[in-house]
This record gives C-alpha cells, sequence and structure tokens, in this order.
C-alpha cells in the first residue's frame, strides 16, 4: 500500500501524459514553451482569478509576492505555528520576522481570535511594523478568511495565502487560491495536483502586481529580456512540467477531486467514534492533501504509528515539531505556552494513506488494523 500512490495515477494517465511528453520533446521547447501559458490560463480560469504567474517550486511562489510587495527588515508577518518550513521560510529570507499564531483544534489553520491578538501585541511592543498574514490551507482545508480577511482591512495588512496543500479546496463555492490579495500553491508530486518534479504558481486579480511578479521570476526583466529593470530570480517553470500538469489538471477535475473526497467519506464511517477524525465545516470543502486523525496522547499516536507499519501500512506526521521550536526560529525567542493547541497537536497527529486511487478494500485494511490497536 502507498502513502499516496503516484504510480497508480501514472498508470491510469500514462497514455495522456506520454503523448504530452513526447510532444514537447519533438519541439525541443522546453523553456517557456506555449504549454506553459496555457496551463496558466486554465489556472486561473479554474480558481477563478486574473491571472495565474507559474513558477519553479512552491517556496518560490510564496517568495514571489513578499519580493513585490517590498517585505523586508523591520516587517512582521503572522503565519500559523503548525505548518511547513517554507511557510515562515520566505518571511526571514527577506529579512522580515515571522510571528507565529497559535491554530484552530479542529481545522488545523491558523485561529483568527489569536490572529488579531498577536498583531495587537506586535503594535504594542513597537519593534516591528505588521505588513502581511500568511495564512495556510492546511492539509487541504481552507483557512477562515472572511474572519481573517476582517482583521487585515481593520489593520491594513496584505493577504497571501498559502494553497500549497489547498488546491481544489472551496469555502461557499469559493476556489481555494483565489483569496486575500495574492495566493499560491505547490506543484510538489505528493500535493492534490502534483507535477513530476518541483513546480508552483501564484494567483491574483491585481494586475501590477502580476506584471512585477511575471518579471521577477525572469531575472527582473523589462520589457527587454536583456533590460533588467529589478533584482529578480530564476524561477521558470519547465515545459515539460506544464504538459505533465495539463493532462493531471483535466484528470484532477473531472473526478480526482471527487474520488479523495469519497475516500474521505470511507474513512470518516469507519474512524468515526474510534479517533477523531477531520472536521469540515458547513460550507467548507477540502481537496485532501492528508487525512489526518487524532489520538488521545503522544504514546498512543507513536504506538499506533508502529502498530500500523508492523502491518505494512505506511503513515506519516505532520508535523513533529511546531514552528516556534524549530532550530533556526530559536532566536525569535517564542513563549511555548502561546501554542498551547500546536503543542498538543504535534504530540498527537497521524496522517493515513489518502488519494484518489485508494480503493474502499484498503480503507477497510487501515481502519481494521487502527480499531484493533484501539481496542486491544
Amino acid at each position: 500500500m502507498q502513502f499516496r500512490d503516484l504510480k497508480a495515477q501514472y498508470r491510469a494517465l500514462k497514455p495522456q501524459i506520454e503523448k504530452a511528453v513526447k510532444t514537447v520533446l519533438d519541439d525541443c521547447n522546453f523553456i517557456m514553451g506555449h504549454q506553459v501559458k496555457e496551463l496558466e490560463e486554465k489556472l486561473a480560469e479554474y480558481v477563478g482569478v486574473k491571472h495565474c504567474i507559474t513558477c519553479a517550486n512552491g517556496t518560490d511562489a510564496l517568495s514571489l509576492p513578499l519580493m513585490a510587495w517590498d517585505i523586508k527588515a523591520g516587517d512582521a508577518v503572522f503565519v500559523p505555528d503548525f505548518t511547513f518550513f517554507a511557510t515562515a521560510e520566505v518571511v526571514s529570507l527577506r529579512g522580515a520576522a515571522p510571528v507565529f499564531v497559535d491554530i484552530d483544534a479542529d481545522t488545523f489553520n491558523i485561529d483568527p481570535v489569536k490572529l488579531e491578538a498577536a498583531i495587537i501585541k506586535t503594535i504594542k511592543e513597537g519593534r516591528l511594523k505588521p505588513r502581511a498574514i500568511i495564512p495556510v490551507d492546511l492539509f487541504g482545508l481552507p483557512a477562515d478568511y472572511p474572519e481573517i480577511e476582517k482583521i487585515a482591512a481593520k489593520y491594513g495588512l496584505l493577504i497571501l495565502e498559502d494553497g500549497a496543500q489547498g488546491f481544489g479546496g472551496m469555502m461557499n463555492g469559493k476556489r481555494a487560491c483565489s483569496f486575500g490579495h495574492a495566493a499560491t500553491t505547490s506543484f510538489f508530486p505528493a500535493k492534490p495536483l502534483g507535477c513530476y518534479g518541483d513546480g508552483g504558481a501564484i494567483f491574483t486579480n491585481d494586475d501590477e502586481l502580476a506584471n512585477i511578479i511575471n518579471s521577477l521570476k525572469i531575472h527582473g526583466k523589462g520589457e527587454d529580456k536583456y533590460d533588467n529593470v529589478r533584482i529578480g530570480l530564476n524561477s521558470r517553470l519547465d515545459t515539460l512540467q506544464a504538459a505533465i500538469l495539463m493532462v493531471k489538471l483535466d484528470a484532477f477535475i473531472s473526478h480526482e477531486l471527487e474520488d479523495v473526497n469519497r475516500v474521505y467519506q470511507y474513512y470518516n464511517s469507519r474512524l468515526k467514534g474510534i479517533v477523531e477524525v477531520p472536521l469540515i465545516p458547513d460550507g467548507f470543502y477540502s481537496s485532501f492533501a492528508q487525512y489526518t486523525i487524532k489520538l488521545k496522547n503522544k504514546e498512543q499516536r507513536d504506538g499506533l504509528q508502529s502498530w500500523l507499519k508492523e502491518h505494512g501500512i505506511p503513515s506519516m506526521i505532520y508535523y513533529k515539531t511546531p514552528m516556534h521550536r524549530q532550530t533556526a526560529f530559536w532566536y525569535l525567542d517564542s513563549d511555548d505556552r502561546d501554542f498551547e493547541v500546536t503543542n498538543k497537536l504535534c504530540d498527537t497527529v497521524l496522517s493515513l494513506p489518502m488519494h484518489p486511487y485508494l480503493s474502499e478494500e484498503d480503507v477497510e485494511r487501515v481502519c481494521g488494523a487502527i480499531k484493533t490497536f484501539v481496542n486491544r
């Protein structure tokens, strides 16, 4: 059994993928081929925004808007404490300070009440200037953007949606990667929409921001590519990856998103009352980058993971270490007491095999092993 079965997906899409790759090889247009522009247009249409700008990876996707907004030393950017390292890393790379915020125990996403408290505290301290918020759509579920947007407007802050795991998710019919002033996603192979290498994208309705990011991602180019008007990056999505993503996007839209939500229902119907299962609030729809359960304590979580491994069932822990305890961020001297929810979740979460090609029989096998462990 695979944790996220890319081999099964490849077998299902093999003829289309091989045809798309062969076209690129025949054309020998490996950088900025027409497939890149076609993918950007299709992604923008799907998400429901004016602009999609692809780039080399999900981390660059987060960095480029911060560069365009001139986030710099002395600025504070608010990020959830329970996330992948890159969400905060890009803030530090700009010389700014990440300010960590505890999360909601049910959704795993940034807690709006604690977010506003962190903003007020930062303003009172006076050392940093609040500039932006990076909410994360963790495990495929969009963050609480109505509340986050109210807070951002109140304090004049920019919002950069980190939709690396959220592509395909929705809230009240509005798709992930369409919230805030800009949004990003990652095409890392294990993401809801993944390529066969690294890749990323930025989404926005802001014409000027899109123009600047399009410049920044190609060495800060001007109208002439040999006239560079700003300092930028080399961050282009390969044509091969764009061609592969075009095939995968069609499958994602036609059935994969629906299929992964069917697997979620399989899991919930068998595990509810046995362990704490994911909560999807009313009006929300998840793309289920992960299916994450909660156990009673660290001992039970670690014991279950070992038990599943003994029975040939893979599982992962996202995340073992909160942001404020990462060695790279010790200098921030965060107060551990401010992150009660995150600290507990790092000891109790466990992610189970989850992908659109997971059979009901495999789900039954996983759930049977969990029930045996919990009830023994």
